[in-house]
């Protein structure tokens, strides 16, 4: 699983690490992003943390380094976010929360530092923390997107739909590039079967951000809903050009090649998706069927 936090403008040296991208069964925060039926998605912009295969002698070297930066300003909240961002990066939630705080104790009005710790307490299973956060974040700067975008994915993931398709709405309207909103409220259309809307919602997320599965994921089984199964299926093979081991995704593209018609393709791509994943659901109902 991943994380994506709200970034500085301190400048230190880069951390290391590929892109990895949220699975809807790990997601338990939002990290600028949206997970149910879909894979999570990049957000634009500066300031990205995420979990991934980073080398540990670099990790270490890099948060090393960061703390040489606050040991010399050990006033910066910039400095202490930075670090935060690094700890996340590495799975170190509760190090990432300390610094987080640290920063907000030198700054009470940094609300990048509020969404951050809203977003490592997501990941820590402290939701009622996370909202606590989120909600200093907005009170601190109402225009600040990411923290809309962070309560909007925990209000969706209680069940708190109508409250999340405002904040979704306002983050939108604050950052019209915001290609994590677009998609979190596709999500939230395609939950209560509005695949038209959700399909709209999708397409903006991949205007914005073409590079990322998520979108192409979701976009697909709203095309799958809607009897659209030719595009479904491209979507499905373009999620699985940005990873080829999302057992979802080839679950999925069996289903649809299954409605087009061509049982044995689904066939052979449901058992690819067993391959990955022996439970996988929709494969293993698929070849009982």
């Amino acid at each position: 699983m991943g994380i994506r936090l709200v970034g500085t403008s301190f400048r230190l040296p880069p951390l290391s690490g590929r892109a990895a991208l949220l699975t809807g069964a790990a997601c338990s925060a939002l990290f600028l992003a949206g997970c149910e039926t879909a894979s999570g998605i990049r957000p634009p912009g500066r300031g990205i943390a995420e979990i991934s295969d980073t080398d540990p002698k670099a990790a270490s070297a890099n948060i090393e380094s960061l703390t040489e930066v606050i040991r010399r300003n050990p006033t910066s909240a910039e400095a202490y976010n930075t670090r935060g961002v690094a700890y996340a990066r590495i799975g170190n939630f509760q190090e990432a929360i300390n610094d987080f705080t640290q920063a907000a104790k030198i700054d009470p009005n940094n609300a990048a530092a509020y969404t951050n710790r809203a977003l490592a307490s997501r990941q820590a299973g402290q939701n009622e923390a996370a909202r606590a956060d989120f909600d200093r974040a907005i009170q601190a700067n109402a225009n600040h997107a990411p923290a809309y975008v962070g309560r909007a994915n925990l209000l969706r993931a209680q069940g708190n739909l109508d409250q999340a398709r405002q904040d979704l709405d306002t983050a939108i309207r604050l950052n019209p590039e915001n290609a994590q909103a677009f998609h979190s409220r596709g999500l939230i259309h395609q939950k209560r079967g509005d695949h038209a809307r959700a399909v709209t919602d999708f397409d903006n997320a991949i205007d914005r951000d073409p590079f990322a599965a998520a979108p192409y994921q979701a976009r697909g089984e709203s095309l799958v809903a809607l009897g659209k199964y030719d595009k479904a299926i491209e979507d499905f093979n373009a999620a699985l050009n940005v990873d080829n081991k999302s057992a979802l995704a080839w679950a999925w593209l069996g289903l649809a090649y299954d409605k087009s018609g061509n049982r044995a393709k689904a066939q052979e791509t449901w058992q690819r998706a067993l391959q990955l994943d022996p439970q996988q659901p929709i494969a293993k109902q698929g070849l009982r069927g």
